[in-house]
């Protein structure tokens, strides 16, 4: 029983997956899209108005954050000058995402919707049941940033970062976006296989273990967290990719005059 109340979520945030697919599709597909290459190209984007209306810096909504709330850190929607991070950058990632204040607000979401299921029973109910149900979403959240953006692409030398791939329609974004999760970039410029996303969820999912109660501790449990964690972060791979398409048509935030944008089909990953 235990395995099957788990497993109920994923199919939670597959459909939330499917919702904002299609929301994006909406914003995207009201764009003008263009037929991708098949090899790396760099386009001169088209210059903007003379002179442009004025923007108040205050009201647009930061890259670093999707709708205010995700934080968004090792999103880089300027791949002009794609120059490997050192091992500190890499931390500064991991970090970053892991104790912004909206990461906070994060873990209260799903500290909340563990506990409506009534994921793990040994929390108890109340307020200190609740607070049990944050720490241990919080600590997730923290341990696996840490090991997929930090230790794991440290070791192994592989990018953190998600490259927007920016153009093309909108199904082909999203094959893209999705497929990050398998596929990400080396520090030496080429692709290879995610480890550090993979085998970093499973290693974080494993530690879990040691903060949750000993009665829950199955490896149903274990599993189910590391399928949740692939899950998410394939949902905010897509919402990273098109998070900048959003920006532009709700609140009309234009590119730099004379900014780039690279293709990353088959030289950029996340």
């Amino acid at each position: 029983m235990q395995w099957f109340r788990a497993c109920s979520f994923v199919p939670r945030i597959c459909h939330v997956l499917i919702f904002v697919n299609l929301l994006f599709g909406y914003v995207v597909l009201g764009q003008e899209t263009s037929a991708l290459p098949d090899a790396p190209s760099v386009n001169q984007t088209q210059s903007g108005p003379s002179n442009p209306a004025p923007r108040n810096p205050q009201h647009e909504p930061s890259k670093n954050h999707i709708f205010w709330i995700i934080p968004n850190y090792r999103s880089d929607e300027n791949p002009a000058d794609i120059k490997p991070l050192t091992p500190r950058e890499k931390m500064k990632v991991a970090l970053d995402d892991s104790f912004d204040p909206s990461a906070f607000l994060v873990a209260g979401i799903f500290a909340g919707l563990s506990r409506v299921q009534n994921q793990y029973p040994s929390f108890g109910t109340g307020g200190l049941g609740f607070a049990k149900y944050y720490g241990g979403a919080f600590a997730d959240q923290a341990v696996g940033n840490i090991m997929t953006e930090g230790l794991f692409p440290i070791a192994l030398h592989q990018d953190p970062r998600y490259f927007v791939k920016g153009t093309g329609g909108f199904w082909k974004r999203t094959e893209y976006a999705i497929s990050r999760e398998v596929i990400t970039r080396g520090d030496d410029g080429r692709n290879h296989f995610n480890t550090s996303e993979l085998a970093g969820n499973a290693v974080a999912a494993g530690i879990s273990n040691l903060y949750y109660p000993a009665a829950d501790r199955s490896f149903g449990n274990t599993a189910n967290k590391w399928g949740q964690q692939i899950a998410l972060d394939t949902f905010f791979n897509v919402a990273k990719e098109f998070w900048p398409d959003v920006r532009q048509k709700l609140f009309k935030h234009s590119a730099p005059e004379n900014e780039t944008s690279v293709d990353p089909a088959g030289q950029r990953a996340k």
